[in-house]
């Protein structure tokens, strides 16, 4: 997938991760909303549900409704928006689609064609949008477990991968599976397992762990999304199904205007990481 250009208005987000590092979640969407933040939100607003987007028009939502719903591991469905609404009521108090992501991929004919830190301008009527978790919310529990997460560390967004796995389609979305990949020693295998599918909501436990090759992956210095992480001795690559899974169908669908969170850029919302509904009303 090609590239989208670069931001020019990167330069002007004052805020650094490290600054957004304890805030609470409405403090860093106020912070992405105001433009002075615009890099990744893993490690972010500690204790509640991170969103992956999209957002598509109506007459393809149905679909794309199917799809989530038979694809549950990649795909968990956490709210979708009244048509032409912008405002994701059910995961917060003044939450908008339109500019509390910190940048958006826009998908026009099936190819990426822009990136942005608002999507305003783009906004119609006819558009639906649908929230994913996302399973940058697990990290804090592992993290706090013992296991590090090493894309935190670095400040780099975790790496993701096409792979052979096939989602089950529904109306023109189908397509491989995406996956993050974080390494984690060996001996802590089961526990991360174990802690992982206690967060459904966030994707759940691995789909994977060992040789990259059993899912099509050829070299994992070469992610297809985000930042090459190495794997040392002692550690194994450890394999999440992803909520970027959705931009893959996007490019096979080939819908005239899609919009999408970029990848790492997470929505963050203020449902408790731990809920076991994916919809509440606030």
């Amino acid at each position: 997938m090609a590239r989208a250009p670069a931001d020019p208005d990167l330069a002007h987000a004052d805020l650094a991760h490290a600054d957004l590092a304890h805030a609470d979640a409405a403090t860093v969407r106020a912070a992405i909303r105001a433009g002075r933040y615009a890099r990744h939100t893993a490690g972010l607003a500690a204790g509640v549900l991170q969103c992956n987007l999209a957002i598509l028009p109506e007459r393809l939502a149905l679909d794309f409704m199917r799809f989530c719903q038979r694809n549950p591991r990649p795909c968990p469905l956490v709210a979708v928006s009244d048509t032409g609404d912008a405002m994701l009521r059910t995961l917060g108090r003044d939450i908008d689609a339109r500019s509390d992501a910190p940048r958006y991929n826009i998908y026009r004919d099936g190819a990426l064609a822009a990136q942005a830190r608002d999507i305003g301008d783009l906004w119609r009527d006819d558009l639906v949008t649908f929230a994913l978790g996302c399973s940058f919310t697990f990290e804090r529990a592992l993290i706090a477990a013992g296991v590090p997460m090493r894309h935190v560390e670095r400040d780099q967004t975790v790496p993701m991968y096409r792979t052979t796995l096939q989602t089950a389609p529904a109306g023109p979305f189908g397509g491989g599976m995406v996956v993050s990949m974080r390494p984690v020693r060996t001996g802590d295998l089961e526990r991360v397992r174990a802690l992982c599918a206690r967060f459904p909501l966030a994707h759940g436990a691995p789909v994977h762990a060992g040789d990259p090759a059993a899912l099509g992956i050829a070299d994992l210095a070469r992610p297809d999304w985000g930042d090459a992480t190495p794997v040392r001795d002692g550690e194994i690559a450890v394999f999440w199904a992803c909520g970027v899974t959705p931009q893959n169908a996007i490019l096979r669908a080939k819908p005239p205007l899609a919009i999408t969170h970029a990848p790492g850029h997470m929505l963050i919302s203020d449902v408790p990481e731990d809920a076991d509904s994916p919809i509440l009303t606030f």
